[in-house]
């Protein structure tokens, strides 16, 4: 699946969102921008869709809807979430998400729609909608009964990736229990433990040829549960002068080795649409200057649709990132703008004038006055 245009309204940061996505889409913006936000658009219809989940949970989640209408919404109260998407066929569908809340602050459906193409195959409300006022609690898109014409673009929102790895939340996984596949990897051992074990032993080995050029010391990588405990352990080899003293569990990987591992990972668990924010936390500038390059070749090899949120200056000089695939997301008095690097002039010029991506765009995020933080203590 690939997302190919986002809309919103009302959402969070945003009072009005409509933009074109690529294969690669890197968000760039100012601290409190929003790039969190616009990214949760998309967990949002991953929760709504999940088994687990609902529309009801994913409202609940986020602090029920007057915690997600934008506090720039004025006459038109709904918040809107729109996407298009390709999915195996070269058609575009289309799914439209509009909510609000009842008297009693009951999340409800004020529109939802299924199109394919030219055809729209549901557009609700229906009169039995406005009958049972009751049944807009629940979307369309998590109902098996309901979903069976469009249940490929349902299963492809619930396959959605999100990843914001916390090193030590892997090395104490007792915080996060009874969390299934946790965004902050507090059970990302356990999902590494139940991946089948050819599949795991073929990752591991793939991994631990690119961490060796990371982490020149370390030679073999393995996942063993404790005996005792049947806590699975990430182990790693690392060169030492006396035999067999040289392996180190997950508790002793440094945080860089450790995202590092959770980012190449990630990239291997999946077809589907991955978010990630700022991956260059805590790695090496010759790491990040290539995370692009990885993506590309995802996407170039599995169609793999990767999201990513940035402030790193490395990670944006890489020549190959076109000004189509960046999102500049701009604070203003009546919310956050987004629009594509390329629609804008300045950017442009600078771009031809052979300026990196980072020289163009970085500057236009800086907050006015951060050379004023060196007199802090004065």
């Amino acid at each position: 699946m690939k997302f190919t245009r986002l809309k919103l309204e009302n959402w969070r940061n945003f009072l009005s969102v409509n933009v074109p996505l690529q294969k690669r889409v890197f968000l760039v913006g100012p601290n409190a921008s929003g790039k969190s936000n616009l990214l949760d658009a998309f967990r949002f219809l991953r929760d709504i869709a999940d088994p687990r989940g609902g529309f009801q949970v994913a409202v609940g989640r986020r602090g029920g809807v007057s915690q997600i209408r934008s506090l720039h919404a004025r006459r038109y109260p709904n918040i809107v979430i729109d996407v298009e998407l390709e999915l195996d066929s070269e058609e575009v569908w289309g799914y439209r998400l509009e909510f609000s809340q009842d008297n009693q602050r009951v999340p409800k459906v004020s529109k939802e729609q299924v199109r394919q193409g030219e055809r729209t195959l549901v557009n609700r409300p229906y009169p039995e909608d406005q009958q049972d006022p009751n049944l807009l609690t629940q979307t369309y898109l998590q109902q098996v009964n309901a979903n069976r014409k469009f249940r490929d673009v349902a299963e492809a929102f619930a396959q959605i990736r999100y990843l914001h790895l916390v090193p030590q939340l892997v090395r104490e996984p007792e915080r996060s229990v009874g969390k299934v596949r946790d965004p902050y990897g507090g059970d990302f051992l356990e999902q590494l433990a139940r991946t089948p074990k050819n599949t795991l032993t073929s990752r591991l080995r793939r991994i631990g040829e690119a961490l060796k050029i990371a982490v020149p010391q370390l030679k073999d990588l393995e996942l063993d549960r404790d005996p005792a405990t049947g806590v699975p352990h990430l182990k790693g080899l690392y060169e030492h002068w006396r035999p067999k003293a040289g392996w180190q569990t997950e508790e002793q990987f440094s945080d860089g080795t450790l995202r590092l591992f959770g980012l190449l990972w990630v990239f291997l668990d999946g077809t589907a649409p991955l978010l990630l924010e700022e991956p260059e936390l805590s790695l090496h500038a010759e790491v990040i200057r290539h995370i692009p390059q990885m993506m590309a070749r995802l996407g170039r090899k599995i169609g793999r649709q990767i999201l990513v949120s940035s402030h790193s200056a490395e990670l944006l000089s890489d020549e190959g990132i076109a000004p189509e695939e960046v999102l500049l997301l701009e604070p203003t008095g009546e919310g956050t703008m987004v629009r594509l690097a390329t629609d804008d002039a300045q950017i442009r010029a600078l771009l031809e004038g052979g300026a990196s991506m980072a020289e163009a765009v970085l500057p236009r995020t800086a907050p006015a006055g951060a050379e004023q933080l060196a007199l802090f203590g004065d």
